[in-house]
């Protein structure tokens, strides 16, 4: 905050505060001073830094009276005058407030018969003093009030208001004020605007309007005096991208308990400047407040053997009132020495910032001086490195996984949470609605990613500008949180869902990777990537079941997607997700809106679900004593029979000596039939006992050919 030397003094007695010694003052008192300037006239201009719970500091009267409190000096506060005047405002003008909880004080004087012109020299050095232009004396008195004791008013031009009056509502779609900084802002239902009758003549605690603003023609000044809704002024200040002086201090509270006192003093101020009389005077016919009943001013109790214990130094009770009421605390003493607890009345422009004891204890210790407070040699911290078991058992789990898709040539993303409304919907599974956020801060990339997939895509992209080349393809992968919302049947209508996934991406290689064998051999090749993904974490006797499925979402080849389970352990049969093409010829062309030069496979599992595999549960076997026999099989079956139903038919025969069955190819053909398909498959058998014998297996393989006719409709092919 831009804080004039000379200005200071004016609430100061003496008022003798030297620029050194305000720099010296402030800043060891938590207060840090980030450039000095010296401006015409011999004043000093401070800038002065401000945590956002010091509001009552954005005034020329708060850091006085922080002065004042650690030098001694007394605080000459502006007092309001009580004379009464002629007429009752209610018989000129109305205030309507239906917002009273964004509005919690709105209230109203009128000046009748002012005369609009120059400032005098005093109004205009002062706002120069910290880089304010001086515009008319009814203006300059506004700029002034807010600047010295922090309260943003706004003066209406009585006579150009519709209706004579004023209405605090929200904002209609589409309506727009021309405003004092020289746009035309462009309004939504959740902003809140002062209206006339007809339209809305300013933003609530931002900006003012030009139509109904102060000019050397106006002579009823309508003063209006109000506080605001901090998060309601912050939002829409940083959407509609306004940064003003009165908006800087709504956003960080300013209290309804002193709008009364801060309308008076500016009232009285503008009599002063521009002359006129003030409608009922400074009574209550002078005044129009509106808005909830002001709360009484909290009360909060400080132990002094708490005080002590907390600051490790002993600060005598008297010290303590008497630091605390220098502040504007009143303070009641209760008991003496290390027994006495002080029941303190917070002042209203401290009442959001001072709630706790703790509170208190950091202002007697700010006031009193931090030097004050013994400083140890040293500092023992005791490290609490115990983690939940869950939090290693995560970690180790994360740790095999990266380790495992590594050595399987993978590379590790790591991309913005981000993306555009295409690849937003495109990745949407079935009644989720994409999850999106203030579009003036992320107007390229408003949705929060319901899939990884075309974050893996952009980085594709990237390797492709390049021209990076991987022997084999590009393999990619990356675990995250992904996003949507869904109707949850509650007022509010909507539950957003967040969920951590495990996302790969697979080059089609080869040369011919347009062709469906070459997808078909991809798909496989991520599917056994999967396997041994879920082999790593789970096991060695864990298995996939990967079946055909409607695709989930838009953006995938529905005849290549397919549904990922786990057999064996206790996730036995849980989904972990799926895999498939990326679409090149869809709506949702994702590959084409990438411009991706060749296909892509992709899988997305559920990472909590490959976590909970963990750990691997080990197995050992003896190493064979004798050799084993392997039988093929080329069956022909339905093209719609997958692998899976083949290898669970052949498991579920048991055939003695069976010791594993494997995939090794389909074949298509004419010959084969139309709809048709040949699936070779080996079996393999061992006697740990002895060496089998051709003929000891056939009545197996025979097993395993009845079990494939009746549940799979299979043929031996000859």
């Amino acid at each position: 905050m831009l804080t004039s030397v000379a200005w200071l003094n004016r609430y100061l007695k003496p008022a003798d505060l030297a620029a050194k010694d305000a720099l010296r003052l402030l800043e060891m008192h938590a207060f840090p001073i980030e450039s000095v300037e010296d401006v015409p006239g011999g004043d000093t201009r401070l800038d002065v830094e401000l945590t956002s719970n010091r509001g009552d500091c954005l005034c020329h009267l708060g850091l006085a009276r922080e002065i004042a409190a650690v030098s001694g000096r007394a605080l000459l506060v502006p007092e309001a005058p009580t004379t009464t005047g002629p007429g009752k405002i209610a018989d000129h003008t109305a205030v309507d407030n239906t917002a009273p909880d964004l509005c919690p004080r709105f209230t109203a004087r009128l000046i009748k018969g002012a005369k609009v012109g120059p400032s005098p020299k005093w109004l205009a050095d002062a706002l120069e003093s910290i880089g304010q232009r001086p515009i008319n004396n009814i203006v300059d008195v506004s700029n002034f009030i807010l600047h010295a004791i922090g309260h943003p008013n706004h003066a209406f031009d009585l006579d150009t208001l519709a209706g004579k009056k004023l209405i605090v509502r929200h904002a209609r779609k589409g309506e727009q004020v021309a405003g004092l900084d020289g746009h035309t802002h462009k309004l939504i239902e959740t902003d809140v605007v002062v209206a006339d009758a007809e339209r809305a003549q300013s933003i609530a605690g931002i900006v003012g309007g030009v139509p109904t603003s102060v000019t050397e023609k106006t002579t009823n000044i309508l003063l209006e005096m109000a506080t605001w809704d901090p998060i309601m002024v912050r939002r829409s200040a940083r959407r509609l991208g306004i940064n003003t002086d009165a908006a800087y201090r709504f956003a960080r509270t300013v209290d309804a308990r002193d709008v009364d006192w801060a309308s008076a003093v500016c009232a009285q101020m503008m009599l002063e400047v521009a002359g006129g009389e003030l409608v009922g005077g400074y009574s209550d016919a002078g005044l129009i407040a509106v808005g909830p009943a002001l709360k009484p001013l909290p009360t909060v109790d400080l132990r002094v053997a708490r005080c002590e214990h907390m600051l490790g130094i002993s600060v005598p009770t008297e010290r303590i009132a008497m630091l605390l009421k220098a502040i504007g605390i009143e303070v009641k003493v209760d008991g003496s020495g290390a027994n006495a607890v002080l029941h303190c009345t917070i002042p209203a422009a401290r009442a959001h910032d001072l709630q706790r004891e703790i509170d208190l204890i950091e202002e007697v210790g700010r006031l009193n001086g931090f030097d004050e407070l013994a400083i140890a040699p040293t500092v023992q911290v005791k490290l609490a490195l115990e983690h939940p078991a869950s939090w290693q058992h995560r970690e180790r789990a994360m740790a095999l996984l990266g380790t495992t898709l590594a050595g399987l040539g993978f590379h590790e993303t790591v991309t913005f949470s981000f993306v555009r409304e295409p690849e937003a919907h495109a990745f949407l599974p079935p009644g989720m609605r994409a999850l999106k956020v203030d579009e003036a801060r992320r107007p390229d990339t408003p949705f929060l990613r319901p899939s990884l997939i075309p974050s893996l895509l952009g980085v594709r992209l990237h390797n492709q500008d390049a021209r990076v080349e991987v022997a084999g393809g590009l393999r990619l992968f990356e675990t995250a949180p992904v996003f949507a919302e869904e109707d949850d049947g509650a007022t509010h209508g909507r539950k957003t869902l967040e969920r951590r996934t495990l996302s790969l991406l697979m080059d089609v290689s080869g040369p011919k990777p347009e062709r469906a064998e070459a997808q078909q051999e991809a798909l496989r090749t991520l599917r056994g990537v999967i396997e041994r993904l879920v082999r790593a974490l789970g096991g060695p006797d864990m298995r996939l079941s990967v079946r055909p499925k409607q695709a989930p979402i838009a953006a995938l080849k529905a005849e290549t997607t397919a549904t990922v389970e786990v057999l064996g352990g206790p996730s036995d049969g849980a989904v972990l997700g799926w895999l498939a093409v990326i679409a090149d010829k869809s709506k949702h062309a994702l590959r084409t809106m990438y411009g991706i030069d060749r296909p892509v496979v992709v899988a997305e599992l559920d990472l909590a679900g490959l976590i909970a595999l963990y750990p691997p549960k080990p197995s050992s076997l003896e190493l064979p004593a004798f050799p084993g026999i392997e039988r093929d099989l080329s069956v022909v079956v339905d093209e719609a029979v997958p692998w899976q139903d083949i290898e669970s038919a052949v498991r579920d025969a048991n055939p003695a000596l069976l010791e594993g069955v494997s995939y090794i190819g389909a074949f298509r053909s004419q010959d084969v039939g139309a709809g048709r398909k040949s699936v070779t498959l080996r079996l393999a058998f061992r006697d740990p006992a002895r060496t089998l014998r051709h003929e000891e297996v056939d009545p197996q393989v025979q097993t395993v050919l009845t079990a494939l006719r009746s549940r799979c409709a299979a043929e031996l092919r000859a």
